[in-house]
């Protein structure tokens, strides 16, 4: 963890700005936390509630503020938007939250003095991209959630398919955050063994069946869940808060984070997700693992479908 002093705004006080707030507080991620939303009171509310619970957890600074308490911040987080409904896709969202993220930004670099900005409001590669040229700021600094949540989900599919702990299975979803997500199956591994060989070699079945019911489950478990309590937010939190530490602890960890992509896999100009190390100064490098050609026709589809809603906004 960096050392000294750290300090995370939330922009957004709703179910992901607020839960991600709590985690982190439950995990002491930082020395000083401030939450900011339209709605003075709810932000206010929040904070108070967490910080009634931290007397049994350890002291840190939590508090609600405004704007102006972007300076000095170590990193800020964006959860703030219109929320995704029942039946509706990620980019189904582009053209009513890229008006929302502009104002944000706008209202961000009036006391920006440094740090990193996690976009996590949805559709997220949409508003990386849009913040990222807004904000003006150098490459890397402005990243997005990504396909962080998907690749967890991912794993836990694989955990529970081959029967191994989560932790031991190494695998990726690239690409957009979204319908067009890309299970990078010839880099997902266990042990070191690729997983096509790994199952044959344990009798565990695992054709492309398999893999399209894997993938349609990594794809549709956040509507299914928005569809039983109307939205989620517990799951993404614990990604946010676990993204903020991995951003704070400086360590060169890797994630599924969202960048505007500058030439990898010959793609321009358009946030997606690839593995990515990322650290204090925000995605260091984002890597380019080989992929298969059929991977790598998925990924260009990606790039063409979000570019297209890119083109909308814009």
């Amino acid at each position: 963890m960096k050392k000294g002093k750290t300090k995370v705004a939330v922009i957004g006080a709703g179910f992901v700005g607020a839960t991600s707030a709590y985690v982190m507080a439950l995990r002491k991620v930082c020395t000083e936390l401030v939450l900011i939303d339209v709605v003075a009171d709810k932000a206010a509310g929040e904070a108070a509630d967490i910080k009634h619970g931290l007397p049994f957890i350890g002291q840190m600074k939590v508090y609600a503020g405004d704007y102006s308490d972007i300076a000095g911040c170590d990193i800020i987080v964006v959860t703030a938007g219109a929320n995704r409904k029942p039946g509706e896709t990620r980019l189904d969202l582009a053209k009513k939250n890229t008006s929302i993220a502009r104002g944000i930004t706008e209202s961000i670099m009036k006391y920006y003095t440094g740090g990193v900005i996690l976009v996590v409001a949805n559709p997220v590669d949409i508003l990386t991209y849009m913040i990222t040229k807004w904000s003006g700021l150098p490459q890397g600094t402005v990243l997005g959630s990504g396909t962080s949540l998907d690749t967890v989900r991912f794993r836990s599919l694989l955990a529970g398919k081959t029967g191994i702990d989560v932790a031991n299975i190494h695998g990726y979803i690239i690409g957009e955050h979204g319908d067009s997500q890309v299970p990078a199956w010839s880099n997902t591994h266990i042990a070191g063994t690729q997983i096509d060989d790994y199952c044959a070699m344990n009798g565990i079945p695992l054709d492309g069946e398999a893999k399209a019911e894997i993938l349609e489950a990594v794809k549709t478990d956040g509507a299914k869940i928005i569809q039983r309590k109307g939205a989620t937010y517990f799951g993404v939190s614990v990604c946010v808060a676990i993204l903020v530490e991995s951003l704070l602890r400086d360590c060169d960890t890797i994630r599924t984070v969202s960048t505007v992509l500058d030439g990898q896999y010959g793609i321009h100009d358009v946030a997606l997700s690839l593995p990515t190390i990322i650290g204090a100064s925000g995605a260091k490098k984002v890597l380019a693992p080989s992929l298969t050609p059929a991977e790598l026709e998925a990924l260009n589809k990606s790039a063409a479908a979000c570019k297209a809603v890119l083109d909308e906004c814009k």
